[in-house]
């Protein structure tokens, strides 16, 4: 459940409501489609927040750790209600369930099983250390790779990349940091490289050549 979370973004709702036929083990990709929701602590299934369904690329760190899972604790099929307690019922097969079919209820896994976990690595208890700080991780890593706000946002189910930015505008690299990097990516190149990005049109285009040639 932490590498879903820290390694694909998903909500703790939604990996409660994976199921196997999800996960794209061979093009490499996840299905966000349903999440396990609680009505009056009842488990319902229903979709994602926001009722965006999305796909988000599957790391090969992360679905080795889902096939060792998957080895270990075979899905099992949980039926629940869609929507509402009085939905009509679905059957989904579910990669994390307790036993007898049941979903896993998330205040008895905060409890029994996060909880515990932070006082393991000495992590103080609060909503900065809930399990939803995984999906920051997540942002923050994406992020400091270059990854767009654009495809961040798309990869979390937001609804609007600007609300994206607005959350994580402060990990973004400095575009300081992003000037020097693209210079220095530049100069190391050469004169035997491609010319790199077009800056214009016609005759600008070979006086870009020139510089970089005088550069090298």
């Amino acid at each position: 459940m932490v590498d879903l979370a820290g390694g694909c973004g998903l909500r703790q709702g939604e990996i409660l409501g994976l199921a196997v036929e999800d996960v794209d083990f061979i093009e490499g990709g996840v299905h966000v489609v349903r999440q396990v929701k609680l009505i009056r602590n009842r488990p319902v299934f229903a979709p994602p927040k926001g009722a965006k369904a999305r796909t988000v690329p599957l790391p090969e760190s992360v679905a080795r750790s889902l096939e060792e899972h998957i080895s270990r604790h075979a899905p099992a099929a949980v039926t629940l209600p869609w929507r509402a307690v009085d939905g009509s019922p679905v059957t989904a097969s579910l990669l994390f369930h307790r036993d007898q079919g049941r979903p896993v209820n998330r205040n008895d896994f905060n409890r029994w099983a996060w909880r515990p976990a932070l006082d393991a690595a000495g992590v103080p208890h609060g909503r900065a250390s809930g399990m939803h700080a995984l999906r920051h991780f997540y942002a923050s890593v994406l992020l400091d790779a270059g990854e767009s706000i654009k495809a961040v946002s798309q990869y979390l189910g937001h609804h609007d990349p600007g609300f994206t930015l607005r959350t994580y505008i402060h990990l973004m690299p400095s575009s300081e940091k992003r000037t020097r990097e693209a210079v220095n990516r530049a100069f190391a190149d050469g004169p035997d490289t491609d010319d790199g990005p077009t800056t214009a049109q016609g005759s600008e285009n070979a006086g870009n050549t020139q510089v970089r040639r005088l550069v090298a």
